[in-house]
């Protein structure tokens, strides 16, 4: 997961003496070292801990720090990114770079344009609660977790951010003006997260009597109080200023300007809307000669179902195959116990078939997803190592299924995540997919091109290749071929292209919460539990949902194009190894990059 980058001040200038590339250097290494400095929380994230002031000569120590809400602050962000576009125009030009230099000149390009479209169009800072509360839900998570300095020290600058949380929060009550209430729910689920982080995670960390806990004392409840006031004050005073402009849908004008500097490709919000629907009929064709002779194996009885209508048949044949499947499943209190097997299942068969280079750091690490989080990851999420901190942990969160959840919740949501489906999950956010991408990225050099590509990187590369690689699995036999494996696959992907299908229906063309919910649990196969989890998510995010498909593609595009070039001498290993140890790229570029 990514953080958003906060609260940007304007630099100052650099001479643009010597090579392209050097004056391209060191704009970018002012450009990313400044603006973490500005984004406390986003520095942490990056592994940046401490920030000498070049004017004043004042070390700051920014993992201590929350950051600054304000609108002023607001206001230093919309003037640096549009003076830093500028200055990048001006004193490097694009043109007179070489590839890997422009490919990152065109990254920090996007990355401003994108977030002036938010700051000045979109402005979901002043519209979305839950912006604030991951904020500080993160702020605190990170020096918990990133072993970058004794636990006693980390501890302290815990503390000194649960110090300035009421600050922060005050802020953003005079930021936000108005809310569509499935923010203030997901805020509010959030916030309680954020709550029991400090009673009681963090309350464990700190030993009694000491001169941490004194401190603790101190400080932690009255931001525990400032967080309960801020859910007071979403759930009353927010809540009523919900009007009938309110709304969470962009809309079609800002919906296609985000979608393409989130994309970074030349696919339109209608193009990629007609391909993936398509593309879910032949899916759903490919499932059904998938199905029938498990078919015929599981209910000898029912005959094919051939005097149904055609869909009617595909519905019943494919849907009653997947439920039988679908009962195999971990317990529900079991679920670390089997992701943890299906790791080291999955390590070994990536180097029986030579799939990527595995990492030689060994650090991932698979967590519960910290409860701050749940609302947006409510099943799984992958958080990698600070790029400037390779060797700190990386975290596979898995999110537990809590113990108020009832029975029937419970088996819908294990039955969507069944043995097979599970098995997916763990090629997908861990190995070889965000994991091992996450890993070769990090070995990125300089330094200042692997933390640009990682704080920049394109989605579309990253969730396109999770599922790429995903794809390369089964084809290379994972599971044995056995076929329930791939119908669950197939699955995998009908849900890949109801996620684009339902982002730019939702988001521009009005669809219902019938006709999302109808789309996944029968065109889909999902189950109850997990469409209303991805109809909320739908809502909650913009143009992230498409990057799966879009990614895929890409991703497909380029291998074949890199095949193309080195014939009979391709090997999928070295032309995984070559992609990923470029970082996150969008995938024009890295096309450019591996001369294509």
């Amino acid at each position: 997961m990514r953080l958003l980058l906060f609260l940007f001040v304007v630099c100052g200038a650099v001479a643009a003496h010597g090579s392209p590339h050097e004056s391209f250097s060191k704009l970018a290494d002012q450009f990313i070292k400044q603006s973490l400095a500005l984004s406390p929380v986003n520095a942490s994230q990056a592994g940046y801990h401490q920030h000498t002031d070049e004017r004043t000569g004042k070390v700051v120590q920014l993992d201590a720090e929350l950051d600054d809400l304000s609108p002023a602050a607001f206001s230093r962000q919309q003037q640096f990114y549009r003076s830093w576009r500028e200055r990048f125009q001006k004193e490097a030009p694009l043109q007179t770079l070489d590839a890997q230099d422009a490919a990152d000149w065109q990254l920090i390009d996007d990355q401003i344009a994108l977030n002036l479209l938010e700051l000045d169009d979109i402005q979901g800072y002043k519209h979305q609660p839950t912006v604030y509360v991951e904020l500080i839900g993160n702020a605190l998570f990170l020096p918990l977790t990133q072993e970058y300095a004794p636990a006693e020290v980390r501890m302290q600058h815990i503390l000194a951010r649960s110090e300035q949380i009421p600050r922060a929060l005050e802020q953003a009550r005079k930021i936000l003006l108005d809310c569509d209430p499935v923010f203030i729910d997901a805020a509010l689920e959030e916030n309680d997260g954020n709550i029991d982080l400090l009673e009681h995670v963090i309350r464990k960390q700190v030993p009694e009597d000491s001169r941490l806990m004194a401190e603790y004392q101190r400080v932690v409840p009255p931001a525990v109080a400032a967080l309960r006031s801020f859910s007071g004050w979403m759930n009353q005073e927010l809540r009523r200023r919900v009007t009938p402009s309110t709304s969470w849908r962009l809309g079609k004008d800002l919906y296609s300007r985000k979608f393409r500097l989130t994309m970074e490709v030349s696919i339109t919000p209608e193009e990629a809307l007609a391909d993936a629907e398509r593309e879910m009929r032949d899916v759903r064709a490919e499932m059904l000669q998938l199905a029938l002779p498990l078919h015929k194996q599981l209910f000898p009885t029912h005959s094919g179902h051939s005097e149904l209508p055609a869909q009617d048949r595909e519905n019943r044949v494919i849907g009653e195959v997947l439920d039988s499947i679908s009962r195999e499943h971990a317990d529900r209190n079991q679920l670390m116990e089997a992701v943890n097997r299906d790791v080291a299942e999955v390590q070994r068969f990536i180097r029986e078939k030579h799939i990527v280079t595995l990492s030689s750091r060994d650090n991932l690490k698979i967590i519960p997803t910290p409860l701050f989080m749940r609302s947006t990851y409510s099943v799984a999420g992958f958080h990698s190592a600070p790029p400037l901190e390779p060797t700190a942990e990386a975290q596979y969160r898995v999110t537990p299924i809590e113990a108020s959840v009832s029975e029937a919740d419970a088996e819908s949501r294990l039955r969507e995540y069944n043995r097979w489906a599970l098995q997916w999950l763990t090629i997908h956010e861990a190995l070889p997919g965000h994991y091992i991408q996450a890993e070769h990225a990090n070995s990125v050099q300089p330094a200042t091109r692997r933390v640009l590509r990682a704080l920049f990187g394109n989605g579309p590369y990253v969730e396109g290749w999770a599922e790429y690689i995903a794809q390369v699995m089964m084809d290379e036999g994972f599971g044995g071929n056995d076929p329930r494996f791939r119908l669950v696959m197939r699955k995998i992907r009908l849900r890949l292209l109801a996620n684009t299908i339902l982002d730019v229906r939702m988001q521009t063309l009005n669809m219902s919460d019938a006709q999302a919910l109808e789309l996944m649990t029968r065109t889909a196969f999902q189950t109850e539990a997990e469409a209303r989890g991805k109809l909320r998510r739908a809502k909650l995010t913009s143009t992230q949902l498409p990057t799966y498909y879009v990614g895929l593609r890409e991703w497909q595009r380029v291998r074949a194009r890199y095949a193309q070039r080195m014939g009979e001498r391709f090997h999928q290993q070295e032309f995984h190894d070559r992609a990923l140890d470029q970082g996150a790229l969008p995938l024009p570029l890295l096309a450019k990059v591996l001369g294509l």
